[in-house]
């Protein structure tokens, strides 16, 4: 019982440091999560006059929103580091010049002090504008520096009013920047003209829009993006693909980013070898305003030009991404080279083209962004593991089961008539 014990407990130990990646340490493949970089989050309150409505829960919005930041800020992982932007919060007047810059850092983004956050928040009265745009501008100023996610919670309850600096046309500056920042947001009780100016914003940063009208529903939320914040972050390697396959570059499994304007195509190359198969997907993102009606292509080519497969997808209206996938898988060859080694990989060529167009006065550079994931694994199994219908091994306890119910079917019948004829007997 003890040796068992001793046993158990080993063994457990050396799941926990295989886990921990201390046993066999490896260096992160492309596109992998490397876990070193601190998530930051800069959560964006809208402390405008109209935030002293009392229509959540019977308290201000105001009121509701100071208590879902102090559990918010209570649940922080020790891990993320945390601020606290505001809009509209100091300045009363009707000047309109002024009220669009009133913005500032209520906490500056780094480890959280929850006692002094708490205090901050404590102070604040709704008081002027709702100066997003510029709120957005200086939240991502806020987030600069570090590989690690970055994230932007916007909470408002009500419309930009600062125009004609958009707040959705922000956004998308944003997004084509390329520095992997997110916006989601939330609305207040929101309006139908709220809705889509956030939707909006989210949209072009590939964000969420949460509509929010009850106290415990805004702290949910935002407490579910902060620890989302936290997750492992899957970080795109930049690439550049070519404009003939030959010259592609050759990528191996892991996430990708790049760039493709208006009317391009841009090549890659995979190898996969013999009884492997290539999992591929594309997507891009309209950061701008664009036209309605678009696909994207995705196409997977020998390097001779002849189609293997190919995925696509169509879209119309805007959205904020398109996506399709492919799937490839190399045959088994029994063939070798002169020297007796294995059979050499195929080189796979992938291309992907997209329909998009811009729309009129919208710049047409940089190109939209585009992320490709590749995936190389071994393919299923030949006919020893695999059977007819899909069943593959299960065809023998499919036997064993139709022997053992014919065998108990004859042994019934002839119980069933050993007893009857007793009966008749006596």
């Amino acid at each position: 019982m003890i040796t068992r014990k001793r046993l158990a407990a080993g063994v457990g130990a050396l799941l926990a440091a295989l886990t921990a990646g201390i046993v066999f340490p490896a260096g992160a493949a492309a596109g992998e999560p490397t876990g070193q970089a601190a998530p930051k989050v800069d959560l964006v309150l809208d402390v405008s006059g109209s935030m002293r409505a009392r229509d959540i829960d019977g308290q201000s919005r105001m009121a509701a929103a100071k208590q879902a930041f102090n559990e918010v800020l209570d649940a922080t992982p020790e891990e993320v580091e945390l601020g606290i932007r505001t809009l509209g919060a100091d300045y009363p007047g009707d000047d309109r010049k002024t009220g669009c810059k009133d913005t500032a850092q209520l906490y500056p983004v780094g480890p959280l002090d929850r006692t002094e956050a708490k205090t901050a928040v404590a102070t604040l009265t709704p008081t002027g504008w709702t100066p997003i745009g510029p709120a957005l501008l200086k939240a991502a100023d806020d987030l600069e520096g570090g590989d690690g996610s970055k994230r932007i919670v916007l909470i408002s309850d009500g419309e930009d009013t600062c125009a004609p600096l958009d707040p959705c046309e922000v956004a998308r500056e944003i997004a084509a920047k390329g520095i992997g920042l997110t916006i989601d947001t939330l609305g207040l009780v929101p309006t139908a003209k709220l809705s889509r100016q956030l939707s909006c914003i989210a949209e072009a940063t590939g964000g969420t829009y949460t509509s929010v009208e009850h106290q415990d529903e805004l702290t949910d939320k935002v407490n579910q993006l902060v620890d989302r914040a936290a997750d492992p972050v899957v970080t795109p390697v930049a690439t550049e693909g070519a404009d003939l396959c030959t010259a592609a570059p050759t990528l191996k499994s892991g996430l990708y980013s790049d760039r493709e304007e208006f009317g391009q195509q841009r090549w890659y190359r995979v190898d996969v070898l013999p009884g492997q198969e290539l999992h591929a997907s594309v997507s891009v993102a309209a950061d701008r305003a664009v036209n309605p009606g678009y696909g994207v292509l995705l196409r997977a080519v020998t390097v001779k030009g002849r189609e293997i497969v190919r995925g696509e997808a169509a879209g119309n209206g805007r959205t904020d991404v398109i996506s399709t996938g492919l799937r490839y898988p190399e045959p088994e060859r029994d063939d070798t080279d002169g020297d007796g080694d294995k059979p050499a990989a195929e080189t796979v060529c992938l291309a992907v083209t997209h329909s998009f167009s811009a729309a009129s006065g919208v710049k047409t550079t940089p190109g939209l962004p585009l992320e490709l994931t590749v995936d190389v694994v071994d393919g299923p199994s030949q006919a020893g593991d695999v059977a007819s219908f899909g069943l593959g091994r299960g065809w023998w306890l499919l036997g064993a089961l139709i022997l053992t119910g014919f065998l108990a079917g004859l042994a019934w019948g002839w119980l069933s008539r050993w007893r009857f004829a007793v009966w008749r007997t006596n």
